[in-house]
């Protein structure tokens, strides 16, 4: 997917020599990664990056050094169009109903996921920013391209290469980034007892004298039927329907009755009446000129800094404003939108969780042309009987789903890092059917395969094709693009032109690492 005048993505590469202290096994030095500092980036290119294992924490871009890291980080993705929702997952979902419905607060019993943090990136927040570029913004906008000596093989021409010169300056006003709540307001039960209990109509049933012989399991898909196309007819107070909803509705109205229940029969329902407790999901666009992000911002900061605090023992001080800015507001997408991608457009985007008019909850996601990419979740601790962790997961499984409806690429769920040899954070296999990255051919393995090979060993090759290499791999180092003195040039021109010591090394261990695409599209910062 390419967007039409799109600004090249500018990193800063700052390649992987010292450790870090590792968030899940506590060793102080064990921790490896390579790092960039992305200062503007294109949702293509995060895409590609991080089907080659790299992930964002704020600006700040890494690629665990899988075979020397102390606890290997393997990308993986849920195949969000074939979810199979599990017993605990229905449990956790259910128990939602329930409480917005009746009000109950009863707490399923604790074999769940330990899902506190569905994403776990906080850890990265340690070295992030120790990493953090001090170039100034001029510097990094390109004024001209430098053509004296063209690549061999170049196959960019020149109208594409003098486009991109134009000043990295992104038009919110001509975006038009629509802020959709993610519709419907999940509630109430699909039956009621009562219902069981009414009294006959005249002239119905064997004995008149007593209710007819109906079996309840008939009643409750009567009335979840009745309920499905209710929804279908009206609109929901404060948000419409959307067009995915009502095709997952108009599906599951037709169903048949033997077929299990998809995540959509729990989430997409109508609450009672008189339900005590009213849930809505807001998706506003990460960004300072957004209205319905700036006026929840303080609401926002205020309930993350409760969160580190409560479940992660952050002081004050770790997770002020600053930090919460830093970490989950300040993000390198630049947002798109594409004829045939999602209404929202792509980038960086806060959904939240409003229950009776406050937040309790925040998915922090990015929308990519083939993905949703949970990026991380804060919640309200006082709320934790209600599994939050695992119903934002759900939930944004089921947004994945939506918007595959406008934006047909886009069909999968990314959880992050699945790290094996930290027991606690295998939870994430249970979202099935889901896939692991491959960390040397970055070729997408069933994790029904990855998991027997992780047994014996936390760092594997899952691609068992032993002639298989990595088919993105960089193969014209020349070609790499670099901007140098605010002029875009291939590298071939740059190493000429370089005074001092040469630099190659460092960078052909950038382009192995972004690979042969994402090198020659993004731009290469050097000073």
């Amino acid at each position: 997917m390419a967007v039409a005048g799109s600004s090249p993505s500018i990193v800063e590469y700052f390649g992987g020599d010292d450790g870090y202290r590792c968030g899940y096994c506590k060793n102080e030095t064990g921790n490896l990664s390579h790092g960039m500092w992305a200062h503007s980036m294109t949702v293509q290119d995060y895409q590609d990056l991080i089907d080659r294992g790299w992930r964002r924490s704020g600006k700040y871009v890494y690629k665990p050094i899988m075979n020397q890291t102390c606890c290997p980080q393997y990308t993986i993705r849920c195949q969000a169009l074939h979810f199979q929702t599990s017993k605990s997952h229905k449990k956790v979902l259910k128990k939602m109903l329930k409480f917005l419905s009746k009000g109950d607060v009863s707490k399923v019993a604790s074999g769940e996921e330990p899902m506190d943090s569905h994403i776990e990136d906080v850890a990265v927040c340690d070295f992030a920013y120790k990493s953090e570029s001090h170039v100034s913004q001029s510097e990094l906008t390109p004024l001209s391209v430098d053509h004296t000596e063209r690549v061999e093989n170049e196959d960019k021409d020149t109208g594409e290469r003098e486009e991109e010169v134009n000043e990295q300056k992104v038009e919110s006003g001509s975006l038009q980034i629509c802020a959709d709540k993610d519709t419907p307001v999940p509630g109430g039960p699909s039956h009621s007892a009562k219902i069981v209990h009414a009294l006959p109509k005249p002239g119905k049933g064997a004995d008149l004298s007593k209710p007819p012989c109906r079996k309840a399991k008939d009643i409750r898909k009567e009335r979840k039927l009745q309920k499905l196309l209710q929804n279908q007819m009206c609109t929901l107070e404060g948000s419409q329907l959307q067009a995915g909803d009502q095709v997952f509705l108009s599906q599951n109205s037709k169903s048949k009755a033997n077929q299990p229940k998809t995540i959509e029969d729990f989430i997409f329902v109508s609450l009672p009446d008189d339900a005590p407790h009213k849930l809505e999901v807001r998706l506003v666009p990460v960004s300072f000129e957004e209205p319905q992000f700036k006026s929840s911002f303080n609401q926002s900061a205020s309930l993350f800094a409760k969160y580190q605090m409560a479940i992660h023992k952050d002081t004050p001080s770790e997770c002020g404003e600053n930090e919460f800015t830093r970490f989950l507001c300040d993000s390198p997408l630049e947002a798109e939108n594409a004829p045939n991608g999602p209404e929202c457009g792509y980038g960086s985007f806060h959904q939240q969780y409003w229950l009776d008019g406050k937040i309790i909850a925040v998915g922090v996601i990015d929308i990519l042309p083939y993905c949703v990419s949970s990026v991380y979740l804060y919640y309200d601790p006082d709320y934790s009987f209600l599994s939050l962790g695992v119903y934002s997961a759900l939930r944004e499984i089921a947004f994945t789903r939506q918007l595959h409806e406008k934006a047909p690429d886009l069909c999968f769920y990314y959880m992050g890092f699945y790290i094996h040899s930290c027991p606690k954070m295998r939870y994430k296999g249970q979202y099935r059917p889901s896939d692991l990255l491959c960390p040397e051919t970055y070729v997408w393995t069933p994790i029904e395969q990855c998991l027997p090979l992780l047994e014996h060993s936390k760092y594997c090759r899952f691609n068992q094709d032993v002639k298989a290499v990595d088919e993105g791999r960089i193969k014209e180092l020349g070609r790499v693009r670099v901007l140098h003195k605010r002029t875009m040039m291939p590298y071939s021109v740059y190493k000429k032109r370089r005074k001092g010591p040469s630099d190659e090394a460092s960078v052909q261990q950038y382009a192995s690492l972004v690979g042969q695409t994402c090198s020659e599209r993004m731009l290469l910062f050097r000073s």
